[in-house]
């Protein structure tokens, strides 16, 4: 499955002015359960802080929006974007500046198996990244090694239990981009304490109620894409059939606990 071209494309689109981004980033926290799950634990751990400045290494940035959601949540959170695609860096960088945020959210180009930020990060937030780095080990090492003492890293990442739609070892993955398919709780909680982070709390999103969200918001939608581009023009009429019960589907994920599901939510602390 070609979903990286897909992705870009409507990146390239609402790119087209910072009021289309604005609402392209709109959809993404909308749609995108794991948006849901992420602002959960960001609320929680901003209630726990004694302070309210606070210095956030957004690994992984992609289009930005996780970076924005953060500068615009707090006024004293400064926030530092990297990520390994310099035209995504470019085109995140011009939109802070349209928006008047170039001293609240900022990006560089940088490769995470070698990037140790030379300012303390009170948080680091990864969405979406490590499945596709083969090299995670050295990755958490950085992590933790860029973290103050008690700092929290947030991951969201596929679990093994068919995170990149993989049942078993024939299946191909929905995302051919992903070096692995997903972690089980126990390798990445191991590898986390390995790489130096004293508590690891790993928990399971896109329980059955979350997966079925994905499938109708998510790849159903890109696999018609690939099929053809044209289809693009009858996405507005499909959300509009689907909407409102894919966020009833989010809420009840976000809101109960799952033994099982096809993503983690990890939170390690140093």
């Amino acid at each position: 499955m070609n979903y990286d071209p897909i992705k870009y494309s409507l990146g390239t689109f609402f790119n087209k002015s910072f009021v289309l981004r604005k609402i392209f980033y709109l959809l993404l926290d909308v749609l995108l359960l794991r948006a849901w799950h992420i602002k959960k634990a960001v609320n929680a751990w901003s209630k726990q802080r004694s302070h309210s400045e606070a210095f956030i290494l957004d690994a992984g940035s992609g289009f930005g929006q996780y970076s924005y959601y953060l500068a615009r949540k707090c006024k004293t959170w400064n926030v530092l974007g990297i990520d390994v695609k310099q035209e995504q860096i470019a085109d995140c960088n011009d939109f802070a500046a349209k928006i008047g945020y170039e001293n609240r959210m900022n990006f560089i180009e940088g490769d995470l198996t070698k990037f140790v930020s030379e300012k303390p990060c009170d948080m680091i937030l990864s969405v979406d990244v490590m499945e596709h780095i083969l090299d995670d080990v050295q990755v958490f090492k950085n992590f933790n090694a860029s973290l103050k003492e008690n700092g929290m890293l947030l991951i969201s990442t596929p679990s093994n239990l068919g995170g990149s739609d993989v049942d078993d070892e024939h299946d191909e993955s929905f995302i051919g981009e992903h070096v692995r398919d997903g972690y089980s709780i126990e390798d990445i909680t191991s590898k986390l304490q390995d790489a130096g982070f004293k508590s690891v709390d790993a928990t399971y999103s896109y329980g059955k109620a979350g997966h079925i969200s994905w499938i109708l918001s998510m790849k159903l939608p890109i696999s018609l894409l690939n099929v053809s581009k044209l289809f693009f023009i009858l996405l507005p009429f499909y959300y509009c059939l689907i909407f409102w019960f894919c966020l009833l589907l989010n809420a009840i994920d976000v809101r109960c606990k799952s033994d099982a599901g096809t993503g983690l939510i990890v939170k390690a602390y140093k």
